[in-house]
């Protein structure tokens, strides 16, 4: 009878270990992402989301099941991984403290169906809430980056390419797609890889050019499509809400439609005439004017813009402009790519004064 009782403690000590180790690692992870979303974001509805989450943890968190931990004798304290000492991006961190709490949730939900049956529901219903909130705060994440992005890069490949990328990287630029018209796909698909894995360790998005599987084969931010690709509704269904999803136009009516569509940013142009679009006519400054007053969403001038007129086309209103080889050909990217971002800021600077002197 004594064997009996002393295992019967011993499964019970054990269980409550787990659950008291589980329950502090899911409010940790929490914790973490909450400071995110409050500091980094301002999402007072994210935040209090983490929190009410953590406040529910909380009451689970009894004294019954405390009173059995053990840090000494705990084996797993001392183990550890290289990839858990350094975090390249807050996109990482985020990525791996919600991955911390969902498995925390998943071990509370299968370990408390044996202590108690309604942990075991509880925490199965916040699994799912964790998930959701993962769907949203790396959407808005990718949003908000999207909104305080001025310049974009459209990679065009020749010698060097991917360095000049990372150069430009460094200089600051937070917003890359891959355009890649004539590579097979499995070439297109290991430049995409390499090329995502570099954004995000910069902390920038990266946007795949017409493809929206591969795009969702790389874990991309976003895709990219034109007028003759599938359609943005088709996109967004693959996507998910999460997601970017860009779109060329050229004129008055397909800004409007992209914009009725659900794209989350238009490319205006081509600007200037650009090899790039050999077949499409110049739209000229006016559509820049006419976007300006019309883009109801964040909008890119595009087109052969490069240091040397980009005045211009800051004149006819944009603040945000897309580039190809006035990056991917210059001699020193990251300095074009400071030039470009310092003139944007202060362009976007002045407007935003301008737009507070107007209010009444």
């Amino acid at each position: 009878m004594d064997d009996q009782h002393s295992g019967i403690m011993g499964q019970k000590s054990a269980i409550c270990r787990i659950l008291d180790a589980n329950l502090d690692r899911a409010r940790e992870g929490l914790r973490i992402i909450e400071e995110w979303c409050r500091f980094g974001l301002n999402s007072a509805q994210m935040a209090g989301e983490c929190k009410e989450m953590r406040q529910e943890l909380a009451r689970w968190h009894s004294s019954e099941i405390r009173i059995f931990r053990d840090t000494s004798g705990d084996p797993g304290t001392g183990l550890t991984h290289p990839q858990e000492e350094r975090r390249s991006s807050i996109q990482q961190l985020l990525q791996a403290n919600l991955c911390r709490v969902q498995e925390a949730l998943r071990v509370l939900e299968e370990y408390g169906k044996l202590y108690d049956a309604q942990m075991g529901i509880a925490f199965k219903q916040m699994r799912y809430r964790v998930y959701s909130l993962e769907s949203h705060l790396l959407g808005y994440q990718r949003h908000q980056l999207l909104e305080r992005s001025h310049l974009y890069l459209i990679t065009s490949l020749s010698d060097q390419w991917f360095a000049k990328v990372e150069a430009a990287l460094q200089g600051g630029l937070t917003l890359v797609q891959y355009r890649e018209k004539q590579a097979d796909d499995g070439d297109r698909l290991a430049d995409a890889q390499k090329l995502c894995q570099l954004c995000h360790h910069y902390g920038a998005l990266f946007i795949m050019n017409d493809r929206v599987d591969l795009a969702l084969a790389v874990e991309a931010d976003g895709v990219h499509i034109g007028q003759q690709d599938v359609p943005i509704s088709l996109a967004r269904q693959l996507l998910g809400s999460q997601r970017i999803i860009g779109c060329s136009t050229t004129n008055p009516d397909e800004l409007h439609r992209a914009i009725a569509e659900g794209a989350d940013y238009i490319g205006v142009g081509p600007v200037y005439e650009t090899p790039t679009k050999p077949s499409k006519p110049a739209a000229g400054l006016d559509y820049v004017k006419y976007a300006k007053e019309h883009a109801t969403i964040p909008w890119f001038a595009i087109g052969g813009i490069d240091p040397n007129n980009l005045n211009y086309v800051l004149d006819a209103g944009a603040q945000r402009v897309a580039v190809v080889r006035g990056i991917m050909e210059a001699e020193q990217p990251t300095l074009v790519t400071q030039y470009f971002l310092s003139q944007l800021k202060r362009e976007h600077t002045l407007r935003s004064l301008e737009a507070g002197v107007s209010k009444p």
